[in-house]
């Protein structure tokens, strides 16, 4: 990316960046610096995320044999509970934007930090705050209604801890709408000189369509949830048909964010996606505005769809029949991103690192996933697989392997510039294999279970013994999974001690990123850079150097470019 300022081959080591420039606790607790913010979120996400994958252990360990062998059944709801509320609101939805986005949406447009760097660290605080009141709600008792806390259960029957979570979650939501306002006011107002719209990266687009979700969704349901501590509290007549409230009227509430919400988990991961292909097949990525509109186009008709959750509700079917419709429509842009990305690879210069492995990784979980969920756009097919666990595997490969792989991919990918350390290639393509195949073996056997009619949210499943094969495959994958997971912790933590430096760019990548020191100086550029050239626009010079494997290449200065000559001198003649 062309700039103004010295380009980054030019460039030493930065002594002073912003993991050094102070060193006290008080100064990265009230820090207002983007990069350091992020760092912030990357630590307490990945506590969040141990919490979740320890409790989804459990409930594998449980499902091994059809009578349960630790769990009692109220105990077993409280802990299938605890993993879908800490998987889903504080790893799921806040990981990508608030980690990537974070540091990463002001240096791509060529900024100095987000535009509101006092609202983003209260996010942060606010979304700590949340996550500790969730996690006392969970050990002091826990919840036992499911994360989507339907009435009348969890308004009037319910004892355990559901007003402090359901606070929790109230407040959580206001962390993401302030990390949503600070990165569409950053791409508004904050963009380099000569960074048009069409030459923002994807990953800024999908940032902006998730931002936008975000804000016009996350009210909803956080006046929702209120309502719901209301008729608890003082049993108004809001949902639940004892009081004369209506429990449908929740679940179209609930559900016009909640499916959004799963744009607001994989929209940044289509973003990162982007990236990911374009720099190591070493191509501009194919249908640039239509994967860029693409995003704004899923964003929008992800708010018309929340009605095929309700097929067998008291919903009629002429509105079933309409949301069916356009459930089918939503999976158009998504499919136009797998089919640019396709295109995009295909007489691509592919070079094998291992963010490309969660790239490719990516392009499969997340067919498959989408595929599955055209059977239950279907009202046919959907009445039959509706609460069995065909539901549950096709959540978990859209949500849990497409934003997983692509927040690892985004984390192997952008680690050398975030820290400055290189760490092994070799381990990390193995770990993204074993992610992959434990993936798979976790998931793959509950559609078949589903489809065969196997309930989820059961405790037990002594009356149907035959499914016991393929809950023993999905905790085996499940094994397989949390090897694949603990791999990266430790690899990255060693790079982090003994890792060689990087240097500015270590995967010969375009993209403003690239061309400021790894890790990045407090201030991200010297002077602000004014973009010349268009988006993914690969130097063929670095393009050859990136075919050298093994080595870290950076990007030749202009003067060293080979100069193209076409009619040879007079003195060359003689």
């Amino acid at each position: 990316m062309s700039a103004t300022s010295t380009p980054a081959h030019d460039q030493p080591v930065a002594e002073k960046n912003y993991l050094n420039a102070q060193h006290t606790v008080r100064s990265w607790l009230l820090t207002g610096d983007h990069k350091r913010i992020a760092v912030l979120y990357l630590v307490s996400v990945t506590i969040f995320f141990i919490v979740g994958s320890f409790l989804a252990g459990l409930i594998r360990l449980e499902l091994m044999s059809p009578s349960g062998t630790m769990l009692e059944s109220e105990t077993y709801n409280k802990v299938f509970t605890a993993h879908g509320v800490v998987m889903i609101f504080f790893f799921l939805i806040p990981a990508i934007p608030a980690v990537f986005g974070n540091f990463f949406i002001p240096i791509v447009i060529g900024a100095r930090d987000l535009a509101f760097p006092r609202l983003n660290l209260a996010s942060w605080y606010l979304y700590v705050f949340s996550g500790i009141l969730a996690v006392i709600a969970l050990c002091s008792g826990g919840i036992d209604t499911a994360w989507t806390f339907y009435p009348p259960y969890s308004s009037m029957y319910s004892n355990s801890q559901v007003t402090l979570v359901i606070v929790a979650a109230f407040i959580n939501g206001f962390s993401s709408i302030f990390t949503a306002i600070n990165i569409i006011a950053t791409i508004h107002k904050m963009r380099a000189p000569g960074m048009t719209w069409f030459r923002l990266p994807l990953m800024a687009w999908s940032s902006y369509a998730t931002s936008v979700v975000v804000i016009l969704g996350t009210p909803v349901v956080a006046i929702t949830l209120l309502l719901v501590l209301m008729e608890r509290a003082f049993k108004l007549p809001i949902f639940s048909p004892e009081l004369g409230g209506d429990p449908v009227l929740f679940q179209h509430l609930f559900w016009f964010y909640s499916h959004p919400a799963v744009y607001i988990m994989i929209l940044p991961a289509f973003g990162i996606q982007s990236e990911l292909i374009a720099n190591f097949a070493r191509k501009r990525i194919f249908g640039y505005h239509f994967v860029a509109f693409s995003s704004l186009a899923i964003a929008g008709l992800g708010f018309v769809v929340w009605g095929h959750h309700m097929f067998v509700s008291s919903q009629s079917m002429y509105e079933s029949t309409v949301f069916s419709l356009l459930t089918y429509l939503v999976a158009v842009p998504s499919a136009i991103k797998i089919f640019n990305w396709t295109a995009t690879l295909y007489k691509g210069n592919i070079r094998l690192h291992a963010p490309m492995y969660y790239a490719l990784s990516f392009i499969g979980l997340f067919t498959i996933g989408g595929l599955t969920g055209l059977y239950l756009a279907n009202m046919g097919t959907d009445i039959h697989l509706t609460n069995t666990y065909f539901i549950v595997a096709h959540f978990h490969y859209v949500m849990v392997g497409g934003a997983l792989t692509g927040f690892l991919g985004g984390l192997h990918y952008w680690w050398p510039k975030m820290f400055g350390r290189l760490y092994s290639d070799t381990a990390a393509k193995i770990t993204a294999i074993i992610v992959f195949c434990g993936f798979n073996l976790t998931f793959f056997p509950q559609f078949i279970m589903g489809y065969m009619g196997m309930p989820r949210r059961y405790h037990y499943y002594y009356f149907a013994p035959e499914y016991q094969i393929y809950h023993i495959l999905s905790s085996l994958g499940a094994s397989l999974l949390g090897v694949g997971l603990i791999l990266p912790a430790i690899y990255l933590t060693h790079s982090l001690i003994k890792g060689e430096k990087a240097s500015a760019n270590p995967w010969g990548a375009h993209g403003l990123e690239w061309t400021i020191p790894s890790p990045p100086p407090t201030e991200n550029f010297t002077e602000i850079p004014i973009v010349t050239d268009e988006v993914y626009d690969f130097d063929p010079v670095a393009e050859h150097e990136a075919n050298l494997a093994g080595k870290e290449i950076e990007l030749p200065s202009e003067s060293e470019q080979p100069t193209k000559v076409d009619e040879p001198t007079e003195a060359g003649k003689e």
